[in-house]
């Protein structure tokens, strides 16, 4: 029986899925060892500072509060395969550049605070792009599937990565892992071009017009559902999803141990991932919005007691379990968003999803290298948490006070589909109205 037989891989049946799905496995590859060594680089270079940490992952993050709306709008209006080809190599010449200049041993903060947010700029219009162009290579029927393998690649990626990128640092140091990068996105750019045009499930390009970025504002701004999904993002992007900065703190700080064992810790954080990962491709339909929340609050509980754990050995063996609640919840919100908004906004409505899952990181990551800097580096796990769980509290009243109730509570049974449905009149009379 092959492989994409099984529902966990149908979207493997494609052949353009297939392609890019190994090319994005590669390329995540690369991204999650360039991530683990430009940190550790920014951790030698400021010596020890936390909060240099948080500073390189806020710029690298803050051109996505910025940006994405307009990436969104180019990914509902531009081919997506070209979009992506500029992208890739615009993320790929910046960590070329970084890498070299960690080699030559002439790189200093500021100059890895720079090139981190010009990565950021290619990042922000790649994220939305990459999001809306998963129906084109998988075929709609196959959406919630190809989401969960997605984030199988990226999280199979963690799981590779930071234990490859903490033997390279270790034997080599931080340039040549940044550099590994930098090659790595040769595999997307080739997947880009053997695609097969003819066989991407394209919708009908939006047509230049004014108004249109705050048209995709609008379209959510109607949609109770959609944003409530989205301030769960905002919480978790915002005050979970610092774990480059914590493991390192926690690793160097509270452990006292170097580059491999926080390589380590990234690596195993990954298997519970990976794990959500497969268990989110099985779904066979986007998950209630009810199962957002719920995921959420968990999450946050884990995230919580990693940061009573007493010794490395017991951090690491938590960490799975944080990583498979975490990318549930991540897979869950991503699922929701893409499946209850309409085909000919996807691009700015996942726009606003990478908005807030990527933008709030300039408020986040400063904000937990304070906390680990004022209070030791178990402060940014549990402030992080209770952060994490009092937005998510604020934005349910918010949406029940704007709208009486969160659309599709009352009737917990009822499916996304239904529940998308039963408020699309009245999005669809707001965000579009008549002439």
């Amino acid at each position: 029986m092959a492989v994409w037989e099984s529902r966990m891989f149908a979207s493997l049946s494609h052949r353009n899925y297939r392609i890019y799905f190994t090319g994005a496995l590669i390329s995540n590859i690369g991204t999650w060892i360039q991530r683990v060594a430009q940190d550790w680089l920014v951790l030698e270079l400021s010596h020890g500072s936390a909060v240099a940490i948080g500073i390189t992952t806020a710029l690298q993050f803050l051109p996505a509060l910025v940006l994405s709306p307009a990436g969104g709008l180019l990914a509902d209006r531009m081919d997506k395969r070209v979009l992506l080809a500029i992208t890739q190599t615009w993320m790929a010449v910046s960590a070329l550049v970084l890498g070299i200049l960690a080699i030559s041993g002439a790189a200093q903060t500021w100059q890895v605070y720079t090139i981190a947010l010009v990565f950021g700029v290619g990042s922000a219009v790649d994220m939305p792009a990459r999001q809306a162009f998963v129906t084109e290579v998988a075929g709609r029927d196959n959406l919630t599937n190809a989401i969960g393998l997605n984030s199988a690649s990226f999280n199979a990626a963690r799981l590779i990565g930071p234990g490859v990128a903490g033997l390279i640092i270790a034997v080599w140091g931080s340039g040549w892992a940044i550099l590994t990068n930098a090659v790595s996105y040769a595999a997307m750019l080739i997947a880009l071009v053997v695609l097969r045009p003819a066989e991407l499930d394209r919708p009908t390009p939006v047509q230049r017009a004014k108004g249109q970025v705050r048209e995709g504002f609008r379209y959510v701004g109607a949609r109770p559902e959609l944003l409530v999904a989205l301030g769960v993002g905002f919480a978790v992007g915002t005050f979970a999803l610092n774990f480059q900065l914590t493991n390192a703190v926690m690793v160097s700080k509270e452990f006292q141990l170097g580059a491999k064992d926080y390589g380590w810790a990234g690596s195993v954080m990954g298997i519970g991932s990976l794990a959500g990962a497969l268990l989110a491709a099985r779904r066979r339909s986007a998950p209630p919005l009810r199962y957002v929340v719920g995921a959420a609050l968990a999450f946050a509980a884990l995230l919580g007691l990693l940061g009573f754990m007493p010794t490395y050995g017991a951090y690491i063996v938590a960490l799975p379990l944080v990583g498979l609640v975490g990318l549930l919840t991540m897979t869950a919100t991503n699922m929701f968003v893409q499946t209850t908004s309409d085909p000919s906004l996807r691009g700015r409505v996942m726009a606003l999803y990478a908005m807030v899952m990527m933008g709030g990181t300039p408020i986040g990551a400063p904000l937990m290298g304070w906390l680990a800097q004022a209070f030791g580096p178990r402060a940014p796990l549990v402030g992080g948490a209770v952060l994490q769980v009092v937005t998510i509290a604020a934005v349910l009243t918010a949406v029940r006070l704007r709208f009486g109730r969160v659309i599709g509570e009352a009737d917990g049974s009822a499916s996304t589909e239904q529940s998308a449905a039963a408020v699309d009149q009245v999005a669809t009379h707001v965000a579009f109205p008549p002439e």
